[in-house]
């Protein structure tokens, strides 16, 4: 069978990687994903300031507040569309830095908003960061990876996503909502300086005619003391076996598989409502009568998705893609039958607390046991999405896309994602208003069971394979053996 296949490229990654440049070049491109988490969930911590804003014109109804939460993946939309121009064209790299202009451009529009279209504008502005650096940064991290380590450093993305949303709910706790906005310039300006002394992708100066420079490249990620060259053939094997390929050979399940297994997870990824649960967290847990104060609520949900994320990245090279997957789906699905089982009887039973009696700014106290609940929910909602569906969503792009079509197919992974992270996200606070908060969920967990069939049929087990074995996966019809040359 494929999966007890040993290969040439395989017995090469069980050896050690000590050379501490390539954490540093993996980590300098994470930054621009630790702003996306910042920048997504910043709703969460400012409608509820806005709300109590002592400017009226600044309070927002409830098509305007979906509209904050929404807009976001509008300008992601249009910062996958960006990426996919020029990603190949300027490099992994330099689309990377691109991504500061808009996301600077963003939080100067919001911090100092007296309007609420303003804050609409910047919220925009930061999601083509977000499409941008979405589409951009998981590339880079694979293609520079060593495949012994790429599990973890390709997970990586997810947890500086992580660590970015629980910053934002920490900074809180203790910042006005315009100063959340001047924070998250701090790692922008940190990124664009650290991606200026990074190498670009190996892979993408090989297909540029760039030998000499992708052989540094390749030495200065993996240490001089290591010899790079079997690898750094196999990459130009690779890339020039693709040389002909036409946008025609799209027809090939080489090209069109691995594409469509791309944007059917990010589809997925999307659809078990992760975005709008994080976007809305506060508002959430004001509609559900929970015993702490939503943004405590909310910082815990923060700390746990980062535990989650970093045991999921330690598991990615061990367990393996799949069982993390079938894992994550299942726990979302069982948080969710009990959150909508809680929102029911609360929504049912006149004798509980409502949003309007929370509204009075009493406060929180312990009311009974029963109203942990929600938070718990929550909890293993996103500790579900964190240990799989998160990450190796991420993970998985890059690492079965052709080199051929990466880049551009990595940014329509992005729009794809994002169109569905707008709908879902514009129409979550209106079916929320219309029918209570149950109903969305009921929807999302049914998504997290398609989830697990998905997994089963279609998605391919790439621990341990390196991108190359991966790519002859597809060519060769379920088998990742590749012949010394």
């Amino acid at each position: 069978m494929a999966s007890e296949e040993t290969t040439p490229l395989l017995l090469n990654t069980k050896r050690q990687i000590r050379n501490g440049r390539l954490y540093v070049a993996a980590f300098s491109a994470i930054l621009g994903s630790f702003v996306y988490g910042y920048s997504m969930v910043l709703p969460s911590a400012v409608i509820p300031q806005v709300q109590e804003d002592d400017d009226p014109s600044m309070h927002m109804n409830v098509d305007q507040i979906s509209w904050f939460g929404s807009v976001f993946a509008v300008g992601a939309i249009v910062g996958g569309l960006i990426a996919m121009l020029i990603i190949d064209k300027i490099g992994r790299k330099h689309t990377i830095m691109m991504s500061v202009i808009p996301s600077t451009v963003g939080f100067l529009t919001i911090a100092p908003a007296n309007k609420v279209w303003l804050l609409l504008l910047g919220r925009c502005f930061t999601g083509v960061a977000a499409g941008i650096t979405a589409s951009s940064v998981p590339v880079y991290v694979s293609e520079i990876s060593h495949p012994g380590v790429r599990g973890f450093l390709g997970s990586s993305p997810e947890i500086m996503i992580v660590i970015g949303g629980l910053a934002l709910y920490a900074l809180d706790l203790v910042l006005p909502w315009r100063w959340l906005a001047v924070a998250g310039e701090v790692p922008v300006l940190i990124m664009v300086i650290l991606m200026c002394f990074m190498p670009n992708s190996p892979r993408y100066l090989i297909t540029n005619n760039k030998m000499n420079e992708a052989e540094r490249a390749l030495k200065w990620l993996r240490g001089h003391d290591l010899d790079s060259t079997d690898e750094l053939n196999q990459i130009q094997h690779s890339i020039e076996s693709q040389a002909g390929t036409q946008w025609s050979d799209l027809k090939s399940p080489f090209l069109f598989k691995p594409i469509l297994i791309s944007v059917f997870m990010r589809i997925l990824q999307q659809m078990t409502g992760i975005a709008p649960t994080l976007v809305y967290l506060e508002p959430i847990f004001e509609k559900t009568a929970v015993s702490l104060a939503p943004k405590y609520d909310a910082a815990i949900v923060g700390f746990v998705r980062l535990v989650t994320v970093i045991i999921a990245a330690g598991l990615m090279d061990k367990a393996g893609r799949k069982s993390l997957l079938y894992i994550s789906a299942f726990i979302m699905h069982l948080a969710m039958l009990t959150l909508i089982i809680y929102t029911l009887k609360i929504s049912c039973n006149p004798g509980n607390i409502t949003v309007e009696a929370l509204s009075a700014k009493e406060p929180y106290e312990a009311i009974s046991s029963i109203t942990v609940i929600p938070l718990i929910s929550i909890i293993f909602i996103t500790l579900g999405y964190e240990i799989g569906w998160g990450p190796i969503t991420c993970l998985l792009m890059p690492e079965i896309l052709p080199m051929k079509v990466r880049g551009i197919a990595a940014g329509l992974s992005v729009v794809v994602k994002y169109i569905t992270a707008f709908v879902l996200t514009d129409i979550f606070m209106h079916a929320v208003d219309t029918y209570g908060l149950f109903a969305p969920f009921v929807f999302f967990g049914v998504v997290c069971v398609v989830n697990i069939i998905f997994t089963a049929k279609c998605v391919p087990e790439t621990k341990g394979r390196t991108l190359e074995e991966i790519e002859n996966y597809f060519k060769n019809i379920r088998t990742f053996s590749i012949a010394e040359s």
